[in-house]
């Protein structure tokens, strides 16, 4: 048995009306413009309904929490050629425009570099290992995938969300 829905499990629960429950992540799409074309009209008209169950912004706002006291590391910007300075910038403006970074006035900054990934395209990345070392160490137990899987028991229709931007999409103070 698979975690995952494919087309001919929504398709039979919807012949034979059986109940489902969908999980749309709408979060990583800022507005319905940005939505793939392919999606069925039933999903794209539920997409635009209920909009009050959707707030544009989580309620909650994480920060980072340093040392107190510690120097805070200021370390000058990796060398790049032109061309990965270009695709930089790119990435930097596009993530900008998309609201998921916005400009700092912090007194330190991590340095960033382009790695080129096996397909092909540039990857941002960044080292962090300056501001992990004075970083206060917050520690959370992660939930057994064990337990998770027990509450799923007697469900007929899954879901996954694909977390491509997720990492853009934790609100910091």
């Amino acid at each position: 048995m698979s975690i995952f829905a494919r087309a001919s499990d929504i398709q039979r629960a919807m012949f034979f009306r059986q109940p489902m429950y969908v999980l749309l992540y709408k979060e990583a799409f800022l507005n319905t413009n940005e939505l793939p074309k392919n999606l069925p009209a039933s999903v794209l008209c539920l997409s635009g309904e209920h909009t009050e169950w959707v707030t544009s912004h989580s309620s909650i706002e994480h920060q980072i929490d340093l040392v107190l006291g510690a120097a805070l590391p200021n370390r000058p910007a990796y060398r790049s050629n032109p061309e990965q300075t270009k695709e930089l910038q790119k990435q930097i403006t596009k993530l900008l425009d998309k609201g998921y970074i916005r400009e700092s006035l912090s007194p330190c900054a991590v340095q960033v570099l382009l790695v080129l990934k096996k397909d092909g395209p540039w990857q941002m990345v960044f080292d962090c290992c300056a501001i992990n070392k004075i970083t206060v160490k917050y520690r959370h137990p992660i939930p057994r995938l064990d337990d998770m899987l027990d509450e799923l028991s007697g469900a007929r229709i899954f879901t996954k969300i694909d977390l491509k931007s997720g990492y853009h999409q934790i609100r910091m103070r």
